[in-house]
């Protein structure tokens, strides 16, 4: 008898270490939309590829601005916490390449040369356009300002332009913020969510006093990289002569 009680013990022994270990069933997953709302081009692809870091099932459409999770519900709204976060100017996704950008303003007056004027190449291309377009003939080159922009970031420049009332410049603010660096088959194109320039220009002479004209271009948009872009057109004091603002855009790699 006491052997048999050794045996069957030594079995239930054996048994209770072979018994494979209880297993917890894996949490069930779902699928989910996340929408982007601020994040656009090569900014969202940034924030995409920094969700990666999660090791779950994610697609995305960058036209669209979504992502599609495939994962359990805490795994999701941990995501949906990070994209909150990264959503927004100036977060860690947003801030990309870095620009060069030239602004070039030119001064056009409707009234022919007093004798004719020579502008660069790349500038007379402009210069025919707007001839064409406008009733501005007589188009010289005011000033060419360099300016280094980055994604995602707020740019401000000051401006200092010669060409106002007798010994009073122009002079102004030109603040940019690049939203997003994105590519089309055409070539890389720039979205600016804020484009403005303002120019304080003054008129008058010293003997009556100067007064001055607040003039200000505001705009948006896309705008392709190697090529010369129009914004547009800044008043002058009289229907005459007016300013016009192009930009050129390089993204550094």
């Amino acid at each position: 008898m006491m052997r048999l009680l050794i045996l069957l013990l030594a079995a239930s022994l054996t048994f209770a270490q072979e018994k494979p270990a209880e297993t917890k069933p894996e949490p069930a997953r779902e699928a989910e939309i996340i929408q982007v709302r601020t994040l656009t081009g090569d900014s969202f692809d940034r924030l995409v590829s920094l969700l990666k870091v999660f090791q779950v099932y994610m697609t995305s459409d960058s036209q669209m601005r979504t992502i599609i999770i495939y994962a359990p519900k805490d795994v999701t709204a941990q995501v949906r916490r990070v994209v909150e976060q990264l959503d927004r100017p100036g977060s860690e996704a947003a801030l990309g390449k870095d620009i060069e950008m030239t602004l070039t303003l030119l001064r056009c007056s409707t009234k022919p040369p007093a004798s004719p004027g020579t502008l660069p190449p790349d500038i007379e291309a402009v210069a025919k356009q707007l001839r064409t377009a406008t009733q501005y003939k007589d188009i010289q080159l005011l000033d060419v300002l360099p300016l280094r922009l980055q994604e995602g970031r707020d740019s401000s420049d000051s401006i200092h332009l010669p060409g106002g009332a007798p010994g009073q410049p122009i002079t102004g603010t030109a603040s940019f913020h690049p939203q997003a660096v994105y590519r089309k088959d055409q070539g890389r194109y720039v979205r600016f969510s804020r484009v403005r320039i303002q120019l304080r220009v003054p008129y008058g002479n010293p003997a009556s006093g100067f007064q001055y004209i607040e003039q200000t271009l505001d705009t948006s948009g896309d705008f392709m990289e190697g090529q010369k872009t129009v914004l547009g057109k800044v008043s002058g004091v009289n229907d005459d002569e007016a300013m016009f603002a192009v930009i050129a855009l390089k993204v550094l790699d």
